[in-house]
């Protein structure tokens, strides 16, 4: 039989408007002023746990003009303000090394200056940030947000609505295997949609759970998918 290949680990474009909202309306609008350069608040930090979409919307809001997404571990020459650039995107900042707060801490105080923007995340609100106290206070300027992750109702409803805007006929018992056999946050399950949704058309086979199965067991030839 041919071996399919599946690269379960593909960076996928971000949109604003591929973000699942659920109890985060209020958040999702408030990204849309920022990719739009008009909210009021020209500062705002977003946490929550891992998978809860943090950098799904940072990078969603690096895709807009003048934008720059700042990793934890960016060079130096990322920090520097830079006229051109209006809005700053600075993720995981709970893992800045001790320069790059100081280097953050810099950003923080020129983008207030000029009148840019800037967006940064953390697993935790600011104020028990494991990062120097100054740069805390910076992170505290203007909007905290947590980010609330989706309902395991709420995943199963949003991935059987992109499977059915593709025309995919799912079984019933699929959606809820793979949320207990497969990574939770909903980048990676809908990266698994689209892995099940080539293999059903490679195998012409319908998407049923020996088919998840089949591909759970490609993906992870060590996992257990009997269960």
């Amino acid at each position: 039989m041919k071996q399919l290949v599946l690269d379960l680990g593909a960076e996928q474009a971000h949109s604003l408007d591929t973000f699942e909202v659920g109890q985060n309306a209020e958040l999702a609008h408030l990204m849309h002023q920022f990719a739009e350069r008009r909210s009021r608040e020209h500062f705002a930090y977003l946490w929550g746990e891992t998978g809860a979409g943090k950098t799904h919307l940072l990078q969603a809001l690096a895709a807009t003009p003048r934008s720059r997404y700042i990793a934890c571990d960016a060079p130096e020459s990322e920090f520097t303000y830079a006229p051109e650039t209006t809005l700053y995107l600075l993720d995981d900042c709970e893992k800045l090394s001790p320069q790059a707060q100081i280097d953050a801490f810099a950003l923080f105080n020129q983008i207030r200056e000029h009148g840019a923007y800037m967006v940064s995340t953390g697993p935790v609100p600011p104020v028990v940030l494991p990062v120097r106290e100054d740069l805390r206070t910076r992170m505290g300027w203007g909007l905290i947000y947590q980010i609330h992750g989706l309902a395991d109702e709420q995943k199963i409803a949003a991935l059987t609505h992109a499977a059915e805007a593709r025309g995919l006929t799912l079984s019933a018992s699929v959606l809820p295997y793979l949320l207990s056999h497969f990574k939770r946050d909903m980048r990676s399950l809908s990266t698994m949609l689209d892995a099940l949704d080539q293999y059903s058309l490679e195998t012409q086979r319908p998407v049923t759970l020996p088919l998840l199965r089949d591909l759970l067991l490609q993906a992870n030839p060590q996992a257990d998918t009997k269960e």
